[in-house]
């Protein structure tokens, strides 16, 4: 099951940060199709934000869904948005954890190493000999 953490100084929307987080669980396969969400009590015990966000982060993700409540069951994921190319046993997972260790090991912090994907992103998007992508999720 999914365990959100909630950044109050990052300047995005706390209900957001949810959607965010339960799409990057579904993107990686944390979360798969029939997985059921931790009722809105349980993550504001976690969390100590407003029932409300909670439940307005849920119906942001049934409104794409990616989800749908079953009343007196609890909120379940409907759709998954992992690929193959990104699970967690995946070549091209193994390579990135490499590199990001290799980034580690010269040294650079977190932010350097954030700053260098990015830039490196931008770069393959720029890219005109880049194969185009099949979606324009980010």
């Amino acid at each position: 099951m999914i365990e959100f953490q909630v950044d109050r100084h990052s300047g995005v929307a706390t209900y957001l940060q949810l959607v965010n987080q339960v799409k990057q669980a579904l993107r990686l396969g944390v979360l798969e199709p029939g997985d059921r969400l931790p009722t809105a009590r349980a993550v504001v015990e976690a969390t100590a934000i407003n029932p409300n966000t909670v439940l307005k982060a849920y119906r942001e993700l049934e409104r794409e869904g990616l989800v749908e409540p079953r009343p007196g069951r609890g909120t379940f994921v409907t759709r998954s948005l992992s690929r193959p190319e990104s699970a967690a046993d995946s070549p091209l997972r193994a390579d990135l954890v490499a590199w990001m260790r290799r980034a580690r090991d010269a040294g650079l912090d977190r932010d350097e190493i954030t700053a260098l994907v990015e830039a490196a992103r931008a770069e393959a998007e720029s890219d005109p000999a880049a194969p185009a992508r099949k979606d324009n999720t980010t």
